[in-house]
């Protein structure tokens, strides 16, 4: 058996020489920091997401019918009638919501060691870009089971172009293909929802992983292995406080995901609607133009902007600064790389404030999805307005903080070690 894979070996590099060395450029002789931990997980975890999402994608498509009075039906023939079709279903719902759980994490990782700092700013832009096409992404998803809260919520989400002057109510037109979502938002949403926007995706992901490779991951400590000393048992070469990323890092992902996938299917078998907030119960009803539910509300990965656009009030009859201010959240994200001027990368050795900054950021994105997914309308309504702009300011003070506290010198870092602390 080893010979025979010997000669097919030989056979592909005869025919295709560069394959070889570009797997061995990333995979074998990639050289990782050696002290990864358990944030370094997800970047993985949302590869691994997207292959389920794109295997169980295709199979759902053969049974979906592209049409207003069929897509609700052909969603409960594929639960009801295809053999293991409640299964591929719930999958592919269920990986929508740990795509995005993996995705916040992997950012939240970025934040907090600076992964978005020189020379890994454009590593950070792919990785927002990825962000933006999959909340693209999922949005037309979500629509297409044609469920009643999949209408109103295109509906709404649609209707916000609305809110650009003089060309807003035609765009409003143009992008839904009629006067309200019907057949022809739906063959839109289709196509671009398996076709267009899989592709660009997959092309970002590639670019994101390349520009990675070129200037190597960043590490939890924040120190740059390839300036360290050089010579390893393996290469004398290469950073001394680097091992290869295959098989090492490949088998350790390994762990990882067989715990991901232990959870995934607890919640696939056991709660895959997760009490309303993965599907909810309006989305087992069928659109209806007529019916409007209680609380037109988006899944609950969209729930913090969501949020933000709601905390705007309207001036002059129009939305257009809740809008405005929505764009602006994903927007700053994209700009952090040079909003944070501080030398220091990991938040081992940043400054108090970064640290405060950090954890009022995390709590204001937690705590605006509650209210834009309505839980604090249940709790107290008469404080949600109230409860949601003091949040809306604070997630925008993280980022205007960020730049004061960096861009006049209020930051009070700790030394930080010429190498990895775990070399030894």
């Amino acid at each position: 058996m080893a010979n025979v894979f010997t000669r097919v070996g030989e056979w592909v590099n005869e025919r295709a020489p560069n394959l070889a060395p570009t797997y061995r450029k990333h995979m074998t002789e990639y050289y990782a920091p050696k002290n990864f931990n358990l944030w370094y997980y997800f970047g993985s975890l949302a590869l691994l997401v997207l292959v389920n999402q794109i295997v169980t994608g295709i199979f759902l498509t053969m049974n979906y019918k592209t049409s207003a009075l069929e897509a609700f039906n052909s969603v409960e023939y594929i639960m009801r009638d295809v053999e293991w079709g409640w299964l591929i279903r719930y999958m592919h719902s269920t990986g929508a919501s740990l795509f995005f759980i993996v995705v916040f994490l992997h950012m939240f990782r970025g934040l907090m060691y600076g992964s978005y700092k020189k020379p890994r700013e454009l590593v950070w832009l792919l990785g927002m870009l990825i962000f933006l096409v999959l909340m693209a992404e999922a949005f037309m998803g979500y629509v297409l089971p044609w469920g009643n809260m999949s209408f109103w919520g295109a509906k709404v989400i649609i209707s916000l172009f609305g809110t650009i002057p003089v060309i807003g109510s035609t765009l409003v037109e143009w992008i839904m293909g009629d006067f309200l979502p019907a057949d022809a938002t739906l063959n839109r949403f289709f196509a671009l929802h398996v076709i267009a926007l899989p592709i660009v995706l997959l092309l970002l992901v590639v670019l994101h992983l390349a520009a990675l490779h070129e200037v190597g991951s960043n590490n939890p400590d924040g120190v740059e292995i390839k300036k360290g000393p050089k010579g390893n048992r393996w290469d004398d070469h290469k950073p001394a406080d680097g091992i290869p990323f295959h098989p090492y890092y490949t088998v350790k992902d390994l762990v990882g995901v067989g715990f991901f996938l232990m959870i995934a299917a607890f919640i696939i078998f056991f709660a895959p609607t997760f009490g309303g907030w993965f599907l909810e119960h309006d989305n087992f009803i069928p659109a209806n133009n007529l019916v409007t539910p209680t609380h037109i509300k988006p899944v609950w990965y969209f729930t913090p902007f969501y949020a933000i656009l709601r905390m705007i009030p309207s001036m002059f009859g129009t939305a257009v600064w809740g809008v405005i201010a929505m764009f602006a959240a994903i927007v700053l994200l994209f700009l952090v790389p040079w909003i944070d001027r501080g030398q220091v990368r990991s938040i081992r050795y940043r400054g108090a404030g970064f640290k405060v900054l950090l954890f009022t950021f995390v709590v204001a994105f937690i705590a605006l999805g509650a209210v834009g997914a309505g839980v604090i309308a249940e709790i107290m309504p008469s404080w949600e307005i109230f409860f949601g702009r003091v949040w809306t300011i604070v997630y925008f003070g993280f980022f205007l903080g960020l730049w004061a506290y960096t861009h006049f010198g209020w930051e009070k870092t700790k030394p930080v070690p010429e190498r990895v602390t775990t070399h030894d």
